[in-house]
């Protein structure tokens, strides 16, 4: 590959598919985009252990690694494993300090084991559990992104969330938020990258914004 030419993985978020980045473009003269899926995890796998297992599918020297949401978490434990470019995380967090009162009380009274999580083998209430209740009038529009209904991997993706330990941010981040994001509130983040009016899913419906910005953050 022409080595003006940057790789850059795209990690969907919880239980999405890919298909959450089918409109973002990239100059192709710059950039080349490749489309990360999510593996079901190993029986008691850890955050890292599964990282690196997802590094396998990293077929680039230093390349830029996104991440949406929980993918966001994700590419950044990969980080710690090969040498990237920059690290660009959207509608997530860059330490545990950043999780919301809810998900870190779901951590300190081990509530998370029992989320009725088989519920979400059912494609609206998992529509409404990754995108948020905001989405309810236009969820069949979302339903084609969700396709990771497995309980297991959802048991294990929540623990994965509300019991990740990272506690200063990683060097080479780029943090892109939305100030209107339900999931991870605006309010308890470092700096970051504001989007205004920008949801959980701007990934989605404002994603002429990052292919018009995404070049220069990379750059």
């Amino acid at each position: 590959m022409n080595q003006q030419v940057i790789p850059v993985y795209l990690m969907p978020g919880m239980a999405a598919n890919p298909t959450i980045f089918e409109h973002i473009k990239l100059p192709e003269h710059q950039f080349k985009l490749y489309w990360l899926e999510w593996k079901l995890p190993k029986p008691n796998e850890s955050l890292s252990s599964y990282a690196k297992r997802m590094c396998k599918d990293i077929k680039h020297d230093n390349p830029v690694l996104l991440g949406v949401s929980f993918g966001g978490i994700l590419v950044q434990e990969m980080s710690k494993y090969i040498s990237c470019n920059k690290i660009i995380i959207v509608s997530s967090v860059k330490t545990k300090h950043e999780l919301p009162k809810r998900m870190r009380l779901l951590r300190a009274t081990k509530a998370y084991k029992i989320l009725p999580t088989q519920l979400l083998s059912n494609i609206d209430l998992l529509a409404k559990y990754a995108f948020g209740n905001t989405i309810t009038k236009r969820i069949e529009l979302y339903k084609k992104y969700l396709s990771v209904s497995d309980k297991m991997y959802l048991d294990w993706a929540i623990q994965q969330v509300v019991c990740w330990d990272q506690d200063q941010a990683l060097d080479n981040v780029v943090h892109i938020h939305g100030d209107n994001d339900k999931v991870f509130p605006f309010a308890n983040l470092g700096a970051c990258v504001s989007i205004k009016g920008g949801t959980h899913i701007m990934i989605i419906n404002k994603y002429k914004w990052f292919n018009e910005n995404l070049p220069k953050l990379i750059a």
